[in-house]
């Protein structure tokens, strides 16, 4: 028999492991870069252009410098492992949308540079708790909303273009579709509110099958890739 404790234990272990995958492949991406001594910008998104398509799928990935990367790290797993704790029922359903939707948006609407970072799929997770937060009647995703604001409201900012060299385009998109997803999957949350003597539902790994995890640092130093006459814009 589990124990409540253990199995809320696990689920929350089971939560971390996406976020943490990502995260993971973020660092290596600039790990690679920093000892080939080489720049993968020109994978990013590049708006309207069929050499701009392999950004939508590896842009997330490819950070100018370790100011940015850093920047973009704590937010994921933070809010990657909430969305897989609470939402885990829809959460890689929204991410991936909010991941391939942000990205196609920037390369729609974005500006002719390359736009790299994962602040536009971390702006779409923020945007989702707290909308999802906001319109559900549970407590506790009313305080979810609340920290989210409190720890990153200073991100509305980020979606104005006061900042050339920040991809405020993929910073709106992410916003955007976080919105308008939170709308349309209003998952049913998993509720802890059990009965000590109760025992929970029998969960299995394969039932975590979710995900979810926007920069934040709009003051961090961004590098301007030499081999390019465009600007690189960062998420």
């Amino acid at each position: 028999m589990i124990k409540t404790e253990e199995y809320e234990r696990k689920v929350f272990i089971y939560s971390t492991i996406i976020p943490i995958i990502f995260v993971v492949l973020m660092w290596s991406v600039k790990l690679v870069e920093v000892a080939g001594n080489i720049q993968f910008a020109h994978f990013g998104i590049y708006p309207r252009s069929l050499k701009g398509l392999w950004g939508i799928l590896f842009s997330p990935f490819i950070h100018a410098d370790f100011s940015h990367l850093i920047s973009n790290t704590f937010p994921l797993l933070i809010l990657g492992t909430g969305l897989f704790y609470l939402y885990r029922q829809v959460a890689a359903k929204v991410l991936l949308l909010i991941f391939l939707c942000t990205n196609i948006s920037v390369w729609f609407i974005g500006r002719y540079s390359y736009h790299i970072g994962a602040s536009g799929v971390i702006y779409g997770l923020a945007a989702f708790m707290f909308v999802s937060g906001i319109i559900s009647k549970n407590r506790a995703l009313w305080a979810i909303s609340l920290l989210v604001v409190f720890l990153y409201g200073g991100m509305v900012w980020g979606i104005l273009p006061a900042n050339t060299h920040v991809s405020y385009e993929g910073h709106f998109s992410g916003f955007l579709w976080g919105f308008v997803f939170a709308f349309l999957f209003q998952p049913k949350i998993v509720e802890n509110e059990q009965n000590d003597e109760s025992e929970p539902a029998e969960t299995s790994i394969t039932d975590f099958g979710s995900i979810s995890c926007t920069d934040t640092d709009l003051k961090a130093t961004y590098t301007i890739v030499k081999e390019y006459d465009t600007e690189i814009n960062h998420e």
